[in-house]
């Protein structure tokens, strides 16, 4: 069983519980969000193709504070995952308040974005700290407490919006919950850090980055799987409604049925195969791939609504087990003065795949109509299938690849 102490070794004494709570705050957020942007849509006064604009915004503020968060988090530990936490509450209401025109929006969301990139950040640097320390597989099930979160915080803001309520109510909820986990962390993180601050004192800066440097090729691998990954996630998460719109002819009341399926059936995969030993990341990664994209080519096929929800699923169960892999992959054997700069170099490096999913569906849908689009996503699952083995194979070091990794289980195997 992982301690609490164990889980110390991390950055400043990460207790076993953070990385749940954390991402069970930042899947509230973020479900609170994706139902709330057609209603924010409306108070800023915006069409489609200006709230595209406003959006952008969200990446320029997200990408910077990325590397900055985790440079911030290895040098004072737990409190920055407590302030990325408040933050992102903070922000959520700000621009349920503020959103009045484009240029109110688009400022709220880059401080909105800068808020959830450096939260990204430390609640990923949170589980695999306690996931190195307890070997168990944390940053699976994290990444599960977030989609299901997702999932809840979806359908109890359509609740409160269909009951009239401000837009501002639930991200209120969200930033009370935020400030109660944040000041958790911010409590555990004084008692344990506490007597350490002498040696912390005494122990140069620099060491960590040469040795970080070491691990930089891994880390670049990993952020570009990543990428791929999770651009076959947005891209379902922010089309699906669309598509069974415009393509299956859902009806309003079951056009929500994709988002929540996606989410849902994503959550229930982390939380199943994080109790399954994983033999080689490079298997996980492959057969999570073609399971992908197995399921989007059945939705760009079918006009049946079953189907396209069953497509759906197979490819939400694909995708979910694509970044928590390499994230642990990648970062189990960072030394742990190292490990939140290591790790804002994948979540960025995949985070530009996040931003790039929709995109890319976008334009394919332009030029070949939305089933051809998600025909184009399953190809981008196909390229990661194909990727995976020979991409690891040149950057994990050859012990390791027949070793036994800290993350539990062998990472690769020739």
């Amino acid at each position: 069983m992982c301690t609490d102490t164990q889980a110390g070794a991390g950055h400043g004494g990460v207790r076993a519980w953070v990385p749940y709570a954390g991402f069970t705050v930042f899947g509230a957020f973020w479900g609170v969000w994706g139902a709330s942007v057609p209603a924010i849509r409306d108070q800023a006064g915006l069409t489609d193709g200006r709230l595209g604009t406003a959006l952008l915004f969200i990446a320029a503020g997200a990408l910077p504070a990325m590397p900055l968060a985790g440079r911030a988090l290895d040098r004072w530990g737990q409190r920055v995952t407590a302030i990325t936490l408040m933050s992102l509450g903070i922000a959520g209401v700000v621009v349920a308040v503020t959103a009045r025109g484009l240029p109110a929006l688009s400022v709220g969301l880059a401080v909105l974005g800068a808020s959830s990139g450096a939260a990204d950040v430390t609640i990923n640097a949170a589980a695999g700290a306690v996931e190195r320390a307890g070997g168990r597989p944390v940053i699976t099930r994290a990444h599960g407490f977030f989609s299901l979160a997702v999932v809840a915080a979806s359908l109890v803001t359509g609740l409160l919006n269909a009951a009239g309520l401000p837009l501002v109510v639930p991200y209120v909820l969200v930033m009370l919950a935020a400030g109660a986990v944040s000041a958790a962390i911010a409590a555990g993180g004084r008692t344990r850090t506490g007597p350490r601050r002498h040696d912390h004192a005494r122990a140069p800066a620099a060491p960590g980055r040469p040795r970080l440097r070491a691990h930089l090729p891994l880390l670049l691998v990993a952020g570009g799987l990543g990428a791929l990954g999770f651009a076959v996630e947005n891209a379902h998460q922010s089309w699906s409604a669309v598509y069974l719109a415009d393509t299956v002819h859902a009806g309003p009341a079951l056009v929500g049925a994709g988002p929540a399926v996606f989410a849902l059936a994503v959550s229930l995969t982390r939380f199943a195969i994080s109790a399954v030993k994983t033999p080689r990341a490079w298997i996980v990664l492959t057969a999570g791939a073609v399971i992908s994209a197995a399921g989007t080519s059945l939705l760009a096929l079918t006009a049946s609504l079953p189907l396209a929800l069953l497509g759906l699923a197979l490819a939400a169960a694909g995708t979910a087990v694509l970044f928590p892999t390499v994230l642990g992959l990648a970062t189990a054997n960072v030394p742990a003065a190292a490990r939140g700069a290591a790790t804002s170099v994948v979540s960025t490096s995949a985070y530009l795949g996040y931003l790039g999913g929709p995109v890319y569906v976008g334009h394919w849908a332009q030029a070949t109509g939305l089933p051809g689009a998600m025909l184009a996503v399953a190809a981008l699952a196909a390229a990661l299938a194909l990727l995976a083995w020979p991409a690891l194979r040149a950057v994990v070091p050859s012990p390791a690849r027949h070793g036994t990794s800290e993350a539990g289980g062998r990472v690769l195997s020739s």
